[in-house]
């Protein structure tokens, strides 16, 4: 079963919708919404495993400085 979708409207510069329209035109979409659902769910992917990754990085740098912090009190209180 498709899973529900929802219409959108976006506004795309002139050359955009071009080169969309040809892509649908010559590739094998079969609408401009298809290739644009498609866009989307690739951006998504790309993105999300970005922004996990970014997430990662900044939990490990909290870490970091925890135990800087608790370094540095172990050392100051001699």
């Amino acid at each position: 079963m498709p899973e529900e979708t929802e219409k959108i409207t976006i506004r795309l510069p002139r050359s955009h919708l071009t080169a969309l329209d040809f892509l649908v035109r010559v590739d094998d979409y079969p609408s401009r919404s298809e290739a644009i659902r498609t866009a989307v769910r690739d951006l998504i992917y790309e993105r999300a495993d970005m922004v996990m990754d970014k997430v990662k990085k900044l939990q490990d740098l909290k870490q970091k400085m925890l135990t800087i912090a608790a370094f540095e009190e172990e050392v100051l209180k001699r």
